[in-house]
């Protein structure tokens, strides 16, 4: 298991990331002496010397064997890290990058040599208190010191390359306060002065450049250093290399806002609590099925909070169910977010973890939107999400990202819409005056429509290339349900409703695909979880299972635990898919298994009934029934669905299960009083 260590504040250990107990404080000292030379052995005398200042206890030898023997006992447990003594003295095996000092001095040496902002920050990230804290010795308050010196030196760096990249007012606070700390640093005082110049401040910066000539004259009776002069010389003369460079063009990205959005106005209004809440990066990951309107959600919700982002909006589309090819890499996406933000190409690390702390490092701070359209997974948009909590994200998909709710982000569900919000669309579309002249045939439209914008888009399109054909033409092409999705066509893969399906279905795996095609032969509204095991021939941990996923792929709905429901145009697509062969066998063991239920829920409730002999059910187990009150809750929930399987038996020749259906419902009309 992986180990990590910790020098640069207390010292600890951690194996597959959960901490150990290393032991009292002169036994991390010992481990911390021989970190410090990882891979060197280091003799006993200078171990010794490092632990007790000189003056090693009679026995030191001995307790040191003792405290690397307990060491060892706690780090077994990490497969990479070897402690051993030979001719040289004791030494620890382990690859520098594990531990943090060693990992810091790197990123340090890469980030001066490529000039890397995400390095410097890589880097300063690794500390966590003072070097070796809780360890007092003097070789530890040497490492301390020298340590200390490191830090303020990066810390410079880093600073004069931000002041370099222009981001001067980025960093002024930062610099502000390390000059309070070291008022006599020049180098952090002529840092302070450019920054206030650059800002517009100069006679802030003048005055400042005055404050420190004067305190090291009193302090020290020395004249500020020549380049400290230097710079306030070219404050003087307004010389034109102190003014900053150009500033990246702020990114601008956000394809064209929807023409119109209804029936949205309470997602918007999570959309904009959320971003309000702060306090983290506020991530808002809005799901639903094809042709529901996440985009244009996310798109109008943006354009309409523009000001909230003054930092500009970035906006990638992940391809998550493209039909072109395979979703973007996370590798991909973070260069093309670093290309909108101005970085070069040329210059950027190959490695993708490198690529994510650039671009984090990159946008810390910022006021920025981040829009990741048409996502996969939630895998997919991890690496893409910000660390910086002035950042906002939105990410649209036709998965669930359960995933990235666990992390804290907001799960938007979005619904078809209602009937009347969908006339209220393809008003705005088409204009009011048709759909109030013909009002039947809008009514059946939209009901044919089934909420779905991307629905009501394609009819209005059709409508509008047509302008003197009544949109009675369109209601006889839809009227057939067979043809239905022919009429719903455009003309183009983004508007033609079976190819926008079938980017969704061609993502499933083979199981999941099987069980999506014959649930929509299934009779009825919805349908239960026994009858889908049935419908498959599937048992019901494994049915549950691929039902679980589909409803994550927004495939198919559960409103209640336990029931499935699929939208209509997409049961129709997926009716489509099934072959005939497959289609029969599915409706004869879910016929099977609904007849010898309801056949148990028929004696329970009207035992007077003649009863009527079925075949043994082979490929079913049907449930059994306690009491009257759980059959009759059965008939309820079951009863749309047994009333369209018994319309679709008598249509396919199956007269006798018909009837014995007939027979069975009759039991619980006349227990509700439902025969008149």
């Amino acid at each position: 298991m992986p180990v990590r260590f910790r020098l640069l504040g207390d010292i600890e250990a951690h194996v597959d990331g959960r901490p150990v107990d290393l032991g009292h404080v002169r036994q991390r000292g010992v481990l911390a002496a021989l970190l410090a030379d990882v891979n060197h052995p280091v003799s006993v005398d200078q171990l010794a010397d490092r632990v007790w200042a000189g003056r090693p206890p009679h026995r030191a030898r001995r307790s040191l064997a003792s405290y690397l023997s307990r060491l060892r006992r706690v780090l077994a447990g990490a497969e990479d890290v070897v402690i051993a003594y030979g001719p040289g003295g004791y030494v620890v095996r382990v690859a520098p990058e594990a531990i943090d000092l060693h990992r810091f001095r790197t990123l340090v040496a890469e980030a001066r040599e490529n000039q890397e902002l995400a390095r410097f920050d890589e880097a300063l990230r690794l500390w966590h208190g003072d070097a070796f804290a809780g360890v007092d010795t003097p070789w530890t308050e040497a490492m301390r010191r020298t340590l200390a010196a490191e830090r303020e030196a990066i810390e410079l760096d880093r600073t004069d390359l931000t002041l370099r990249l222009g981001k001067h007012n980025a960093v002024l606070a930062e610099i502000s306060s390390r000059v309070a700390a070291n008022p006599l640093n020049e180098r952090a005082a002529g840092q302070l002065v450019l920054a206030l110049y650059r800002g517009g401040r100069q006679a802030d910066a003048l005055d400042h450049y005055e404050r420190t000539r004067r305190r090291l004259a009193e302090e020290l009776g020395a004249d500020p250093g020549p380049a400290l002069r230097e710079l306030h010389h070219k404050i003087l003369t307004a010389a034109p290399e102190l003014d900053p460079p150009s500033e990246v063009a702020v990114p601008r990205q956000l394809p064209a806002a929807p023409g119109w959005l209804v029936g949205r106005d309470a997602e918007l209004a999570v959309l904009t609590r959320v971003v309000a809440a702060g306090g983290t990066v506020p991530v808002c990951a809005i799901g639903g099925p094809a042709g529901v309107g996440k985009t244009a959600l996310a798109l109008r919700w943006a354009h309409d909070h523009l000001a909230r982002f003054p930092d500009g909006q970035v906006h990638v589309d992940l391809r998550g169910f493209d039909p072109s090819g395979e979703p973007m890499t996370p590798k991909a996406a973070v260069r093309r977010l670093l290309g909108a933000l101005g970085a070069d190409p040329a210059t950027l690390p190959p490695d993708e973890d490198e690529l994510v702390a650039h671009y984090r490092s990159l946008v810390a701070g910022k006021r920025l939107l981040v829009v990741l359209d048409n996502a996969r997974d939630a895998a997919q948009v991890e690496p893409l999400l910000p660390g910086s909590e002035t950042c906002a994200v939105l990410v649209t998909s036709r998965h669930r990202l359960t995933g990235l709710g666990v992390r804290g982000a907001r799960l938007v569900d979005l619904d078809p819409l209602s009937e009347a919000d969908a006339r209220d669309l393809l008003a705005r579309h088409i204009g009011p005056e048709p759909v109030a002249d013909e009002a039947d045939a809008v009514a059946d439209l939209v009901r044919w429509c089934a909420g779905l914008p991307l629905a009501v888009g394609i009819v209005a399109a059709r409508a509008t290339a047509r302008p003197g054909f009544p949109l009675d033409v369109l209601v006889k092409e839809c009227r057939d349900a067979s043809a239905r999705l022919d009429a719903l066509d455009a003309g183009d893969l983004t508007s033609n409703l079976r190819a926008v399906f079938s980017w969704s279905y061609t993502a499933l795996d083979p199981a999941e695909a099987e069980v999506f095609r014959l649930l929509g032969v299934a009779p009825g509204p919805d349908i239960a979880l026994p009858a889908a095991a049935a419908l498959t021939g599937l048992d019901g941990r494994q049915v549950r299972s691929v039902l679980r996923s589909l409803v994550g792929a927004n495939l198919l709905q559960e409103p209640v635990p336990g029931r499935y429901r699929m939208h209509d145009l997409i049961r129709l697509y997926a009716a489509e898919l099934a072959g005939e062969e497959a289609r029969g066998a599915a409706l004869d063991r879910l016929t099977e298994l609904q007849l010898h239920t309801a056949r148990s829920a028929a004696h329970l409730l009207r035992p007077e009934h003649p009863v009527i002999e079925l075949a043994t059910a082979a490929g079913c187990a049907p449930p059994e029934f306690e009491h009257r009150a759980a059959a009759l809750a059965w008939f309820e929930a079951e009863h749309a669905g047994l009333l369209a399987l018994r319309r679709a038996a008598a249509a396919h020749g199956r007269h006798r299960a018909a009837g014995q259906l007939a027979w069975f419902l009759s039991a619980y009309h006349i227990s509700r009083g439902l025969t008149a």
